[in-house]
C-alpha cells in the first residue's frame, strides 16, 4: 500500500499509520469503525448515563464476524490476523466506545486468548468455534476483592482436586462480562501444589454466584461483576491443560497488556476527534476558538501524543507479531500510552469548556472512561517496576 492519504482516514492518524495494513487487513478495518460508528454508536450514550449493558449488542457483534479473528482456524476469517490489525481495531472500537470495546475485548482477547494459549486442542475446538461465532460469551475472573497488583503471589481463591473435579471457593472482583457470560475463565491457587491454575467455569454451575457492581463513574456500560465461589465444582476436563504456574498466566496478560495500550489510543483518537470538530465550530468574540492560539496549543500537544503514542504501539504489534515481544514491552507501552491518554482527555475537555460536562457532546464519557483504563490490566506503577526491573536488573517489588 502506498504512503498516501488514505480516503476516510482518521484525521488523528497524522503519520499515516494505517498505510501499514494491507489492503484486505483495512478493509477489515474500516468494516469495524463503520459498525461502530453505524450500529453502536446509537446505543452508547443513552445505556451509559443507565449504567446498563444493552445484551442487543451481543447479535450485532455476531452479525458483524468480527470476533475470532485473532485466532488460527477459528472465525470467519482465516488464517489469523496479525497483531497491527488486532490493535488498530481495538484502538477503533474505543474511539466509539471503551466500554463497548472492553466487553469485546474481554470476550475476545482475555477469555478467548486464556483457552487458545492455555488450553489443550481438545479445549480450543469445544470452545473457540462457539466464542468466535459469539454465540456463547466469556469472561475473565482474576482480580479479587483483597487482591489486585500482588494477586500474582497472593491468590485466595482456591482450588482443591476430588476425584475426577476441582472445589473452587474464594471471591473475585471487576469482572466483566461475568453477569451474563456462558463461559468464565477463573484463577484459583492449587492447595496442594500452591501453583495457579486455571478453571472454565460454565453459567448456571452450583455455588457461582456474580453480582453487579453499582455506582461506577467509569465503564458504566460493563457489567462489571463481583463473583462468590462456594464449593464450585469443576470438571478436570474443564481445567486448562497448558497452565500450571502463575508464569504461564503471565504470558496471557503480556498480550492483553498490549491490547489495553491500544484501548487507550483509542480514548486519545475519540476525544481529539470531538474536541477538533467542536473547535472548528465553536465561536467565542466573533470567530471560530480553533483560531486561538491557546486552544491550537492543545491540540497539538494532544495529536503528539496520539502520534508518540501510535507509534509505539505498532512496533510493539510487530514485536508480537514477531514472537520477541516482552513483559516489559507491553509494559512500557501500557504506562506510556495510558498516561498520555490522561493528557489528551483531559485537554479534549477543557477545550469544551462547561460543555465538557455534559453526556450530549460525548467528551465527558472519554474523560470518564480513560480512568478505568489508567488502572486495569496493571496500574501505571506497577507496569513501571516490570520495565524498571528488566533495564537495571534489579528488582524493586517489595
Amino acid at each position: 500500500m502506498t504512503m498516501e492519504a488514505l480516503e476516510g482516514q482518521l484525521t488523528a492518524d497524522f503519520y499515516n499509520y494505517e498505510t501499514l495494513l494491507s489492503d484486505e487487513e483495512r478493509k477489515l478495518l474500516v468494516k469495524a469503525r463503520d459498525f461502530m460508528r453505524t450500529d453502536v454508536k446509537p446505543l452508547v450514550n443513552e445505556n451509559w448515563e443507565a449504567g446498563t449493558f444493552p445484551k442487543e449488542l451481543i447479535g450485532m457483534f455476531r452479525e458483524s464476524g468480527l470476533a475470532g479473528l485473532p485466532y488460527e482456524g477459528y472465525g470467519e476469517h482465516k488464517p489469523a490476523v496479525s497483531n497491527l490489525l488486532t490493535g488498530m481495531m481495538a484502538m477503533e472500537m474505543s474511539r466509539t466506545d471503551a466500554s463497548v470495546a472492553t466487553f469485546f475485548g474481554v470476550h475476545n482477547g482475555l477469555a478467548m486468548y486464556s483457552i487458545a494459549s492455555g488450553g489443550s486442542q481438545e479445549q480450543r475446538d469445544r470452545w473457540l468455534p462457539e466464542m468466535a461465532a459469539m454465540d456463547k460469551i466469556g469472561a475473565f475472573a482474576m482480580t479479587e476483592p483483597l487482591g489486585g497488583s500482588d494477586v500474582a503471589g497472593g491468590m485466595r481463591t482456591t482450588a482443591k482436586r476430588d476425584g475426577d473435579s476441582w472445589i473452587l471457593n474464594g471471591a473475585k472482583k471487576w469482572i466483566g462480562n461475568a453477569t451474563f457470560a456462558d463461559y468464565v475463565v477463573v484463577w484459583a491457587r492449587d492447595l496442594d501444589d500452591n501453583h495457579v491454575k486455571g478453571f472454565v467455569v460454565e453459567k448456571g454451575t452450583p455455588g457461582f454466584v456474580a453480582e453487579k457492581i453499582q455506582g461506577k463513574t467509569a465503564f458504566r456500560i460493563v457489567e462489571n461483576a463481583e463473583i462468590t465461589l462456594t464449593d464450585v465444582r469443576v470438571p478436570e476436563e474443564n481445567r486448562l491443560q497448558g497452565i500450571d504456574s502463575f508464569r504461564d498466566v503471565a504470558e496471557i496478560l503480556r498480550a492483553t497488556r498490549g491490547g489495553v495500550a491500544w484501548q487507550a489510543l483509542g480514548v486519545m483518537v475519540g476525544a481529539y476527534e470531538l474536541a477538533l470538530d467542536y473547535a472548528k465550530e465553536r465561536k467565542q468574540f466573533g470567530r471560530p476558538i480553533a483560531r486561538f492560539q491557546l486552544v491550537q496549543d492543545l491540540l497539538v500537544k494532544s495529536l503528539g501524543n496520539i502520534t508518540a503514542s501510535w507509534g509505539m504501539l505498532v512496533q510493539l504489534a510487530r514485536l508480537q507479531d514477531a514472537g520477541i515481544f516482552q513483559d516489559e514491552h507491553s509494559s512500557l507501552a501500557k504506562a506510556f500510552v495510558t498516561a498520555r491518554m490522561r493528557e489528551v482527555v483531559a485537554w479534549s475537555r477543557e477545550i469544551f469548556g462547561g460543555n465538557g460536562i455534559v453526556l450530549g457532546y460525548d467528551v465527558a464519557r472519554f474523560f470518564a472512561d480513560a480512568e478505568a483504563i489508567y488502572s486495569f490490566e496493571g496500574t501505571r506503577e506497577m507496569n513501571t517496576l516490570i520495565v524498571g526491573k528488566a533495564i537495571t536488573g534489579q528488582s524493586a517489588f517489595v
